[in-house]
């Protein structure tokens, strides 16, 4: 039987076009309102488009990291910028690319160099986020 897992995710708006998401089983809340490029817009406060964008990194680096640690690498830092393209598609908007830009700090750079380029691709490969979209995903690592 496979497994399968919930997660619930609530938002309540608070005025204008902000919301603030709230899950049960999390201490803290996200305010969330348009971006401001389209019509009433806010500045500074997360997008729905932030947000997904933010779920193909945080998954990437969940990924990477376990995959990392099965193949017994010591990943001192990570970092990675992800820059996605929101463009009008068939007359629909759409997140048609995202690129990734990680990168890593090893303990042993000598020793696992080139097993952490491998875990690279395992780890966009497994991220459940970028599987479960159509947004095309470009992967540029390097090694700090």
């Amino acid at each position: 039987m496979a497994q399968e897992y919930f997660y619930e995710v609530n938002i309540r708006r608070k005025e204008g076009r902000v919301g603030e998401l709230s899950s049960p089983v999390l201490n803290k809340t996200i305010e969330c309102a348009t971006p401001p490029e389209f019509p009433d817009g806010v500045r500074g406060i997360w997008s729905p488009e932030h947000l997904f964008v933010a779920s193909i990194n945080s998954c990437f680096m969940a990924t990477f990291l376990a995959i990392a640690h099965n193949f017994k690498i010591e990943v001192e830092d990570f970092d990675c910028k992800t820059v996605a393209r929101l463009q009008m598609v068939d007359g629909r908007y759409q997140i048609t690319e995202a690129e990734m830009h990680p990168v890593v700090k090893l303990a042993r750079p000598q020793e696992d160099a080139e097993k952490v380029m491998r875990v690279f691709e395992k780890a966009k490969t497994g991220c459940l986020v970028s599987n479960s979209m159509k947004t095309v995903v470009t992967l540029r690592p390097s090694l700090n």
